[in-house]
């Protein structure tokens, strides 16, 4: 970075920081502060009202403000494409501000910049490929829960986990405390703690049904931040499988959560997975067909293939009912019959 452009930038961050020490700024763009403190003498010479305080730092004079900055063909790229992304995937309240920003971007644009911009954005497109579209009604959750957030408002949900639970009901009515949102993989997810199971716990948004905002306020645990959180790592039970070389793209792209990891081997591709439990794995597993085949635990192995078969069976009466339909003989018969046949 040239000396120009580092005075620039040092303005930039006493605007955004207000209040920065010569010793913050020398690490941030790795120079001495020796060199900050030619530069902070360069920019009052030329007029900026940077004040400093001994033992604080720099601050530029409150209500100053920076005249506009001129973007690049790539910076107004990655803005433009930024704003696609917000419209897609954030709720309709982001989503119409997220246009307006776009507007706004384009019109400021030298002509030159805004059409190299164009040219370089109709190269590219966010297709999410492989990932899940935020669907209209995760959109309106997506908008409650962030409200939720700011205001400290506990919301109410009737939730559907992936497994059932040990009576096999699935459902279940939660009343938790929002901390805050992460999209995952192309899922957004809500980071709050549950009040049934006293513990932070992860909500997919396209799990929810019935999603209320409440009037009851929560308090943020003292000394939790939520950009350092990190969740458990509960995942403690091995599942290994033999797969198709042929076939290791696609596992790594479906699965990549749970892949740890996978070793070439003569008689195929070994796959190492961690999950909480196997039944994680099932309906990708049962997805692969005859590419896979499961080596441990020994359960596992038998539940992949009773579930095969009674989706064999599932399959074949269908297709004995509707040639039998055909025939004029069902629904005579019985499955039992169907088979015999």
């Amino acid at each position: 970075m040239n000396k120009t452009d580092r005075q620039l930038a040092i303005m930039l961050e006493l605007q955004r920081s207000k209040v920065l020490r010569a010793e913050d700024l020398a690490s941030l763009f790795e120079t001495s502060v020796r060199t900050i403190y030619r530069d902070i003498h360069a920019l009052s010479e030329m007029g900026i009202p940077i004040f400093g305080a001994s033992g604080q730092g720099y601050s530029l004079m409150e209500g100053y403000f920076l005249p506009p900055v001129g973007f690049s063909a790539e910076e107004a790229v990655t803005l433009l494409m930024g704003t696609d992304f917000i419209e897609q995937r954030l709720d309709g309240d982001y989503g119409s501000v997220a246009k307006e920003a776009r507007r706004k971007i384009e019109a400021i644009l030298p002509e030159p910049v805004r059409g190299e911009s164009t040219r370089v954005r109709e190269t590219m497109r966010l297709l999410q490929a492989g990932e899940p579209v935020t669907g209209w009604r995760e959109k309106d959750y997506l908008g409650q829960a962030r409200r939720a957030i700011m205001e400290r408002r506990k919301l109410r949900m009737t939730y559907l986990k992936k497994m059932p639970e040990t009576d096999g009901n699935r459902k279940r009515t939660r009343e938790v405390a929002p901390y805050g949102l992460v999209l995952v993989q192309g899922n957004w997810i809500l980071i709050a703690r549950c009040d049934l199971r006293q513990e932070i716990r992860h909500f997919r948004l396209s799990r929810m049904t019935g999603l209320t905002v409440l009037e009851d306020r929560f308090l943020i645990p003292h000394g939790f931040n939520f950009n350092d959180y990190r969740p458990p790592n509960d995942r403690n039970e091995r599942v290994l499988v033999r797969a198709n070389p042929e076939i290791a793209d696609k596992i790594a792209e479906t699965c990549h959560f749970y892949l740890e990891l996978t070793e070439e081997r003569k008689d195929g591709l070994l796959v190492n997975f961690l999950v909480r439990q196997p039944e994680e794995l099932l309906p990708y597993i049962l997805g692969w067909g005859g590419d896979v085949e499961v080596l441990e635990p020994e359960s596992f192995r038998h539940r992949i293939r009773e579930e095969a078969e009674k989706n064999f069976k599932t399959l074949l009466t269908r297709c004995c009912q509707q040639r039998f339909f055909i025939l004029g003989l069902y629904p005579r018969m019985n499955n039992e019959e169907l088979f015999d046949s």
